[in-house]
């Protein structure tokens, strides 16, 4: 599959063990290899976790619709008795005098108050409980120039890459240009409401908010006011600037919201011969030109783009960004309902490629427990959890800030444990390079590396179970694994189509560092797959490379596939899927239906019902991927929205409604 915008270049060199290993001891290579997938699905799939949590004993299967087919067609397709609109495309105005969009003309200015680009993570926040008013929440992982300056000379015959800049003769950067990304990186805030004829719109409201890659954010936790995060901007140690790569999310128990900060290293470079630890095991790149987009390389050299280098050879007191990176890689806690609160970047969860982070159901008087996952290939699975209790109504985000963070280790039996990456234990002492909580944290890698923990294909998005506790994670794919890096947590070479694994916890308790494990579902065609307690996938549910991963409150598992950029054109392991698609799935009886398919260069991600269920907000992130030059200059790369506008494909939220006003995917 080769590099794509979600990957990282792989940084774990550490012997620890594979996933692959696990599978192995557990299953056995020779029946593996001999017996195929029965044999796997016998030993593996479900094995672990035979007792039905007693919430889902006898109840009927929960998905009701037909499901849709494969798709190869540049257009959104959902299920009889459904109907698709689009809401909140890039550009749309929700700020101040409400800039109109301009397709690939608008301003730096502009976009500081339009929604972002390449929606991926987001939640919707009831206003007083209502299923039709409330605050849209959304992430914008990453941009790209060629759609965002497309009115300009020399854009629309850019080639599509992760940076598609287009730089002046002297080597820089339009200082505009700049200004435009960074704004349409980050996190968009606005009021949607449902009209009278059913469609939802955007509409203007004090807390509409947009979060850029340029907003002063706090710094909270056990890293705050550290000698790794003082900076030329925040000697102190206590602020950073901006967010970036905002990719999965979470919400927490008292009502805000986390954005994570997932491909973030790539933003920056350090030249220096041997890099500090905290850059190199992050993957900041070494290369001249360096940085995803050059934003170092503005033609002004401003403050806030030339940061991006962070080569310490160059520091000196008018230049010294040695710490920049070091302020990226964390959760941020946003409240939508708040617009003048400062975003908040929450030290103690971990630094790393976080995914998103999920949260165990609150507990009256237990510790918050919540999970995130490194997503980059050999990476690890986390949870923090919280030294105080949770109290309904006064617990706020400081709950924290104090804690222990774990990293899980899958062990063949099909038991687990959860690590402490904490002073003293585990081997992470000042002995051992690791001085304080403050260092463990920013080299949360490394701590991670030195404990112990599995190597996993990629961990992204985790879900919950509200009612029956189960932890589901999704491993995306990993073709650079070989056989023999198989384990039983991640059961294949050159892992193409990906897998999801499950855990529990005797009585409940998240709160334990033991748990119990086992794949739900071994994503592949008919010949690959297995699912539930043995089964296979089939016409009707065929899928790849999990990422998106959501439970409602009826149980009803929500999975969406992010394969790449995949156009008409595409050719390879992956062509059988179609395009991205989301699913839904009953892990009590292991049925798995699809429920939507998207356009050419789409990846499906992000996804939220209103409290009712009746109203589904999903993302389709960067349509029209797939177009070559020649494609894109013509302006035939198709977009597959309704209500498209004919100019440059627009990232956008697909609302989702049954015709019959029932519950989405009853």
């Amino acid at each position: 599959m080769g590099y794509q915008h979600g990957d990282e270049p792989p940084g774990n060199t550490s012997a620890n063990r594979n996933f692959y290993d696990v599978m192995d001891a557990r299953v056995g290579r020779r029946g593996f290899l001999m017996g195929g997938l029965a044999t796997l699905a016998t030993g593996l799939i479900g094995g672990s976790l035979t007792a039905t949590p007693a919430q889902a004993q006898g109840r009927s299967g929960l998905i009701g619709f037909k499901p849709v087919p494969v798709s190869y067609a540049d257009t959104v397709v959902v299920p009889e008795g459904y109907t698709a609109r689009v809401l909140g495309p890039v550009g749309t105005p929700i700020l101040g005098d409400l800039p109109a969009f301009r397709s690939g003309a608008n301003t730096g200015a502009e976009q500081e108050r339009q929604i972002g680009q390449h929606h991926d993570g987001m939640h919707f926040f009831p206003i007083d409980g209502s299923s039709s008013d409330g605050l849209i929440v959304v992430n914008h992982e990453y941009v790209e120039p060629r759609f965002l300056h497309a009115a300009k000379d020399g854009y629309r015959g850019v080639a599509h890459n992760l940076a598609s800049v287009v730089y002046g003769a002297d080597g820089k950067r339009d200082d505009d240009e700049v200004r435009m990304e960074m704004a349409a990186h980050g996190v968009s805030v606005y009021r949607t409401t449902k009209q009278a004829d059913g469609t939802w719109a955007v509409v203007a409201d004090p807390r509409n908010r947009r979060v850029t890659g340029n907003t002063t954010m706090d710094i909270a936790g056990p890293v705050r006011g550290s000698a790794h995060v003082r900076t030329r901007f925040s000697p102190e140690g206590t602020r950073a600037r901006g967010t970036l790569s905002n990719c999965a999310h979470g919400v927490t128990p008292w009502n805000t919201y986390l954005a994570a900060e997932e491909n973030w290293s790539s933003y920056f470079l350090n030249l220096d011969a041997e890099q500090p630890r905290e850059h190199a095991r992050y993957g900041v790149s070494k290369h001249p030109r360096g940085g995803r987009y050059g934003w170092h390389l503005a033609r002004s050299g401003a403050d806030d783009c030339i940061r991006f280098d962070a080569t310490t050879r160059a520091a000196s007191a008018t230049r010294d960004y040695r710490n920049e990176p070091n302020t990226y890689g964390w959760m941020v806690e946003i409240d939508p309902f708040n617009p003048g609160a400062a975003p908040i970047k929450r030290t103690h969860l971990g630094r790393f490629a976080h995914e998103g982070v999920v949260f165990a159901p609150a507990v009256e008087g237990a510790p918050v427990v919540c999970y995130s996952g490194d997503d980059a290939r050999f990476e690890y699975i986390y949870k923090f959890v919280s030294e105080g209790v949770f109290v309904k109504g006064r617990t706020d985000g400081s709950i924290l800030d104090r804690g222990t963070l774990y990293v899980a280790k899958f062990n063949d039996d099909g038991t687990g444990e959860w690590l402490a990456l904490a002073p003293g234990q585990n081997g992470l002492t000042p002995e051992n390079g690791f001085a304080d909580l403050a260092d463990i944290l920013v080299n949360t890698r490394l701590a991670a590396d030195h404990v112990g923990a599995t190597k996993m294909d990629r961990p992204e998005w985790g879900a919950i179970d509200p009612n029956t506790g189960a932890v589901f994670f999704t491993l995306t794919n990993n073709t650079r694994r070989t056989q023999a890096q198989v384990d039983a947590a991640n059961p294949r070479a050159v892992n193409n189509f990906g897998h999801i694994v499950r855990w529990n916890y005797a009585g409940g308790d998240h709160g334990q560092t033991r748990f119990d494990w086992d794949l739900f579902v071994i994503a592949g065609d008919a010949r690959t797959s297995a699912v539930g307690k043995g089964g296979a996938l089939n016409d009707d549910n065929v899928f790849a490379c999990p990422d998106g991963l959501w439970c409602d409150k009826d149980s009803r598992l929500w999975i969406q596939t992010d394969m790449g950029d995949m156009g008409p054109d595409y050719e390879g392991p992956l062509k059988p899927f179609g395009m991205n698609m989301l699913l839904a799935a009953d892990p009590a009886i292991g049925e798995i239906r699809r429920f939507m398919t998207g356009p050419w260069g789409q990846e499906c991600t992000g996804v939220i019902t209103t409290p009712d269920g009746k109203t589904m907000f999903v993302n389709f992130q960067h349509p029209g991927a797939h177009a070559t030059p020649a494609q894109f200059a013509a302006g035939d790369y198709g977009s597959g929205f309704p209500d498209y506008d004919g100019t440059v494909p627009r990232s956008a939220t697909v609302v989702i409604t049954k015709d019959d006003g029932g519950v989405i995917g009853s």
